[in-house]
């Protein structure tokens, strides 16, 4: 188990490149991406499309541990869910970099944005929105409007997002996404959801002449690591395990 998933029930490590132009979506070229990545990783054989030109090939989900990548019409995803460590996540994700400017024939001048994304899921049978506020808070401006009388909070979806220089060209944002909506609230019964954590660094543009997919993918996951590490284990993930322990 990686360090990461001791924080919550579900740990996982997408990476996601976005193309200006529409890609492309042969039977030949799909099958022949698919076949290559399942040749470093044998257990992906489940093969499937979905609406609007999706395709995916992934393992077994029920194993709880699962790789997956997608072609969509612009986009070409990769994702590991609770990977044994970020490391093994990181080289399937920069296997997938490496095929697509070959396999489909993404230049570096073909990048809309390209992202690294951590996310954490906490099982929890409850009002999520009220474990958001226990848990963490809100700003001081709000403090005072959970107390009004018969108020009920149906939305609280904390996010921010910031750049890391000048041009904006690289960015994150932190989201909280609860899964509560008001006809819980309403009917106070409240199945067991997955309230979602989110960290994602983003660039944005062409690649730089000295920059290749993969070497871009690396600076947006140490990103990654440098603020999750540093900020979102201690004032996010551990805030909200330790009020789901004692709720």
């Amino acid at each position: 188990m990686g360090r990461y998933q001791s924080y919550s029930d579900d740990f996982y490590v997408n990476m996601n490149l976005n193309t200006e132009m529409e890609l492309p979506h042969s039977r030949e070229t799909v099958l022949h991406y698919f076949e290559q990545v399942k040749k470093h990783y044998p257990t992906m054989r489940n093969f499937h499309s979905r609406e609007r030109g999706e395709f995916v090939l992934e393992e077994d989900k029920d194993r709880g541990d699962y790789r997956w990548t997608s072609i969509e019409s612009r986009r070409v995803c990769s994702g590991f869910v609770n990977p044994p460590s970020v490391e093994e996540a990181l080289k399937q994700h920069a296997l997938v970099l490496d095929l697509v400017p070959y396999v489909l024939s993404v230049s570096p001048l073909d990048c809309e944005s390209l992202n690294v994304m951590y996310g954490f899921d906490f099982n929890y049978r409850g009002n999520h929105n009220q474990l958001v506020l226990d848990a963490l808070g809100v700003l001081p401006a709000f403090e005072k409007l959970p107390e009004i009388p018969g108020a009920s909070i149906l939305a609280n979806e904390p996010s921010i997002q910031f750049a890391l220089d000048e041009d904006c060209r690289v960015q994150c944002r932190l989201s909280i996404e609860p899964r509560t909506a008001a006809y819980h609230i309403r009917t106070k019964e409240f199945p067991e959801e997955q309230l979602s954590v989110y960290f994602t660094a983003r660039r944005y543009g062409s690649l730089d002449g000295d920059e290749t997919y993969v070497s871009a993918m690396g600076r947006l996951a140490e990103i990654c690591r440098e603020i999750v590490d540093g900020y979102v284990v201690e004032n996010i993930l551990r805030p909200l395990q330790q009020t789901i322990a004692i709720s």
